[in-house]
């Protein structure tokens, strides 16, 4: 089980951004990493890629001798790289609020890393993003998200493969402030349909 601790290592921008790398199976050394982030600091980066080692969330699947130095190759464990509902919950507002801006701007990091890769082109990439508001009740909620886990699942547990390119798929799901649980609209008191 993810602890407290653990959420705040894994809820650190260039952590994140380190986790983000390793996403569909890869396997990855610090010079791997150093070269998909060369904006991070490769001391710094030294630092985290320890860290979420040391954590659990990384595990080291290989080691080779370079030049009198061990290289080690990492793979995510995803049963630690992410935090369960009870630890979301401790979080508080505070923690809550800093972990989805932590996941936004990884978000938007990642996509800016895309457009400034040079001959990218959106349309041909199939880039698409939505924001949508669905009237479900807790149930339909529920069957929701297992539907998206369900079609996500199989996908996720592809690897590379000739025609394949990784790709980033994020979603957030919560409920709207303004509207009360069973529907009804406090502007109008008329339930909507």
């Amino acid at each position: 089980m993810v602890t407290v601790s653990t959420a705040d290592l894994i809820l650190h921008p260039v952590r994140l951004r380190i986790l983000q790398a390793f996403l569909g199976g890869r396997h990855l050394t610090t010079g791997d990493l150093a070269r998909e982030l060369p904006d991070v600091a490769q001391a710094g980066l030294y630092r985290h890629v320890s860290r979420l080692a040391d954590g659990g969330v990384l595990e080291v699947v290989s080691e080779r001798r370079v030049r009198g130095a061990v290289e080690r190759t990492y793979a995510l464990r995803q049963e630690n790289a992410w935090v369960d509902a009870d630890t979301f919950a401790a979080l508080g507002r505070q923690g809550q609020s800093v972990a989805f801006a932590t996941f936004a701007a990884a978000l938007m990091a990642a996509y800016d890393r895309y457009l400034n890769a040079g001959a990218t082109d959106p349309v041909r990439d199939g880039v698409s993003y939505s924001m949508n508001a669905l009237w479900l009740t807790d149930e339909e909620h529920l069957d929701f998200l297992s539907d998206v886990v369900r079609i996500v699942a199989p996908r996720a547990a592809n690897g590379p493969a000739e025609g394949r390119r990784r790709r980033l798929a994020a979603s957030a799901f919560f409920p709207l402030s303004g509207f009360p649980a069973t529907g009804e609209n406090p502007a109008t008191g008329e339930i909507d349909e």
